[in-house]
């Protein structure tokens, strides 16, 4: 009798949603990372509202509308971005910084 896997927890899943999201492909992730990409698909369904997964009991489930979810995949990208130029900033200063403490030490025979 085959066995067969435990589920993939949570935090694996969202990391593979959002990745997926930012652009990377279902098949590069589905091989990276030993998941199918049937599988990852199903996730993003979830996570964007069309299957949710099964909730609490008594807690309802509203399904985003097309203009929710456009908006949600929106708002993700662009702090994705404003993330990313974050970085660069923070690893600019870091450099200048770097930088500016190299030429004070220099000091001049005058």
């Amino acid at each position: 009798m085959p066995s067969s896997k435990p589920p993939y927890p949570a935090e694996f899943r969202e990391q593979m949603v959002e990745l997926a999201r930012a652009g990377r492909g279902l098949k590069q992730l589905s091989r990276e990372f030993g998941v199918s990409a049937n599988a990852i698909r199903n996730w993003i369904q979830r996570a964007d509202g069309q299957r949710p997964a099964a909730a609490p009991r008594g807690a309802e489930v509203t399904p985003l509308s097309a203009a929710e979810r456009q908006e949600l995949v929106e708002l993700r990208r662009r702090l994705k971005q404003v993330q990313m130029e974050r970085d660069i900033l923070a690893k600019a200063t870091a450099w200048f910084a770097g930088k500016s403490e190299r030429t004070s030490t220099t000091s001049s025979n005058s």
